[in-house]
């Protein structure tokens, strides 16, 4: 990415309502150019989307938690079906895919901590393809919003 297009996706993470016009306005180019690069930027999958972001407690999810699940077997089936599953709950806000001790990472967001302890043993436990999981409650969370291209290492060139 070139300069203008970093100051593109930088302004989008800030505020992803900004017009062309606004974008074009702080940038000091043409509106064309700005909704260019956002075409191409879009096209190539550097910008994903947009949403807005909602505060899960205004949607009573006032107990958030990450757990840790480990898989009883480990071929692809076994990810691919509880992913399926589990990842259309509508507690689940996102799952990844992680190493380590466990194998799957859940960011789950219900009402109160009763719920999350029905959630666990009723919905998650009951999985044929849950081995055990380990719970953290949620406290606080800070997010990075804009997110900025990293540097290179050294050498990293070299290797393309």
């Amino acid at each position: 990415m070139d300069e203008l297009e970093v100051g593109i996706v930088r302004l989008l993470q800030s505020d992803a309502r900004l017009s062309n016009r606004e974008l074009a306005r702080r940038l000091g180019v043409a509106p064309s150019t700005v909704l260019d690069r956002v075409r191409s930027l879009t096209r190539r999958g550097v910008i994903r989307g947009y949403h807005a972001e909602v505060d899960p407690a205004a949607l009573r999810r006032e107990a958030q938690a990450l757990v840790t699940v480990q898989l009883r077997h480990h071929q692809r089936g076994s990810y691919e079906a509880f992913r399926a599953v589990v990842g259309s709950w509508p507690e689940v806000l996102t799952l990844f895919v992680v190493s380590g001790e466990g194998d799957i990472v859940l960011h789950v967001a219900v009402q109160n901590t009763e719920r999350l302890h029905a959630f666990l043993v009723d919905r998650l436990a009951s999985r044929p393809e849950v081995a055990r999981f380990q719970t953290s409650m949620v406290f606080q969370r800070l997010d990075n919003r804009v997110l900025e291209a990293l540097p290179e290492a050294p050498g990293e060139r070299e290797g393309r």
